[in-house]
């Protein structure tokens, strides 16, 4: 299927998220973009809802974003130090691109709410891939802003909810390997029902 399967194992074996605030310029292009988000979309979805949504905030976006943040965060928390707010605001403006992917599931489906939210994190992570793909590093964050009542509002209606903002850009310094699971802590073979 893979004409090079080496090099698909090995881009798959080397993907690792960058730091929102370590991603700088170049960003991915208009095209290349649209190119991440179609192949994100390729994501395990039973029942074909796909149920979950793409918003992509623009450069010339970033400040109403940031201003909508301090907004929540101010809301949230009435004796918030400058410094705070300045963080929250802060948030907006890290790597050149910005995706807020949205959990969307249809209510009252066949397909259980769990499958579909299942399906909005396959779609964050398929964005992940398609980004290193195309030799970028992402982020994929949440935090605070991902749980605010106002900050969701500003993206999507009632019932969705932000699976998380994923940043896209050229890291800035040598990304980070991380410790990974120690597969044997992890696998188990399965010896059946009622066995020891």
């Amino acid at each position: 299927m893979f004409n090079d399967r080496s090099s698909y194992l090995k881009a798959l074996a080397t993907r690792r998220s960058g730091k929102p605030r370590d991603l700088g310029a170049p960003g991915p292009s208009d095209a290349e973009l649209h190119q991440m988000l179609s192949i994100a979309a390729r994501t395990p979805d039973h029942g074909k809802l796909a149920p979950w949504r793409f918003v992509t905030i623009a450069a010339d976006q970033r400040r109403d974003f940031a201003d909508l943040l301090a907004r929540a965060y101010t809301q949230a928390n009435p004796q918030a130090a400058a410094h705070d707010i300045d963080s929250a605001r802060a948030f907006a403006f890290q790597a050149p691109a910005l995706v807020v992917i949205l959990s969307a599931p249809v209510p009252g489906h066949k397909v259980p709410v769990w499958e579909q939210e299942l399906s909005a994190g396959a779609v964050t992570m398929n964005l992940l891939h398609a980004a290193h793909a195309l030799g970028f590093a992402a982020g994929w964050l949440t935090g605070w802003a991902a749980f605010s009542d106002t900050v969701r509002a500003a993206f999507g209606p009632d019932g969705t909810r932000i699976a998380g903002f994923v940043f896209i850009g050229t890291p800035q310094r040598p990304l980070e390997e991380r410790p990974r699971p120690d597969l044997a802590t992890l696998v188990t073979a399965w010896r059946g029902e009622g066995l020891d």
